[in-house]
């Protein structure tokens, strides 16, 4: 993907060059390096990506913005109907941390999430007003969420993309892209927020 398509896509999804450059200029204050529109047609949903959260995070069950707290596949499905365009928000780190739970680990996320949601009320206030975040990584704007009881920050509250069914690498292939995996705790990986804009 490069800066080009951005431009190509234009006609496409409505949202102007310039626009995209004004989204990316804040998100790269968040941290986050790129953004690329694309159709939500082509975001692979499935159901072993729940699978994948039930079974190998131990956020499950335990957070406000992951399964079972989230929508069920057949309300994500009946939701991405409700949109024809969506943002691919792109973010590199390094993360020796990245199975701990610590406060540096958690500073990052916290910075991504916000980062994620102020780019959702930016195109808000451009007259998006359907913009909604899907956001990278799992909630950690509480040092533990208050999960089943009433969440603490309703209003940032947004589900994670994967608790949203999406498969991620498949997403990426179907727009001609791959994403790298990190297999040692010093290298470096990407990782990925969508907003899905109307």
């Amino acid at each position: 993907m490069d800066s080009g398509k951005i431009v190509s896509f234009k006609d496409k999804t409505g949202i102007s060059h310039s626009l995209i450059q004004r989204l990316l200029k804040k998100a790269k204050d968040y941290g986050l390096e790129a953004i690329f529109p694309f159709s939500v047609d082509k975001i692979i949903i499935a159901e072993w990506v729940n699978l994948k959260c039930c079974y190998g995070c131990n956020r499950y069950n335990t957070n406000w913005c992951c399964p079972p707290a989230t929508p069920d596949i057949e309300r994500v499905r009946t939701v991405l109907g409700e949109y024809s365009t969506a943002l691919l928000l792109v973010g590199t780190q390094t993360c020796p941390d990245f199975y701990r739970n610590n406060a540096r680990k958690r500073a990052n996320q916290v910075r991504y999430w916000k980062g994620t949601l102020s780019l959702e009320r930016m195109l808000f206030l451009q007259g998006y007003y359907k913009a909604f975040s899907l956001v990278g990584e799992t909630c950690a704007l509480c040092k533990e969420c208050a999960y089943p009881e009433a969440c603490l920050f309703p209003q940032e509250k947004r589900p994670c993309v994967e608790s949203f069914y999406i498969d991620v690498i498949g997403t990426l292939k179907n727009l001609g892209t791959t994403s790298k995996v990190a297999k040692h705790r010093n290298e470096s990986f990407s990782y990925y927020g969508i907003i899905l804009v109307e």
